[in-house]
């Protein structure tokens, strides 16, 4: 059911979208779950991943691979995980790209922007759970 004039429901005006989304938008599209524990802690589900966040790989042939996020990179939709890398031909190692999705945070680096996120998302998450 459609709920707003200015929003599509087209899936290929929806995939045009995502796929074209320019960066400062990406980094909210490119947001992992965090762990039961944080998810507790900090009363949200998920949030936008960043360099020095440490994940956990739930998903794919690296399930369960464990390691400090290094590279975000938004024009490819992947982030690249410290010590998850496999060696070329000639002996060269490259990192083994993952899509956000695929991890869940197990430990956050904290600035006072990422506080600020979390304290604003569970405020909202607490205003909706009253609400209903």
């Amino acid at each position: 059911m459609k709920f707003s004039a200015d929003v599509s429901s087209s899936a290929r005006k929806a995939r045009k979208a995502h796929f074209t989304a320019p960066s400062h938008i990406r980094r909210k599209l490119m947001s992992a779950g965090l762990s039961k524990d944080l998810r507790k802690k900090h009363d949200v589900r998920s949030i936008p991943i960043r360099t020095g966040d440490e994940v956990v790989v739930v998903r794919g042939a690296h399930k369960g691979r464990e390691g400090k996020v290094i590279t975000v990179y938004r024009k490819k939709w992947i982030i690249h995980i410290e010590r998850l890398v496999r060696e070329k031909v000639n002996g060269a190692t490259v990192p083994i790209p993952i899509h956000p999705s695929n991890v869940v945070v197990s430990s956050l680096k904290m600035t006072k922007d990422r506080e600020n996120i979390l304290s604003r998302k569970s405020e909202a998450r607490k205003g909706r759970i009253e609400r209903a």
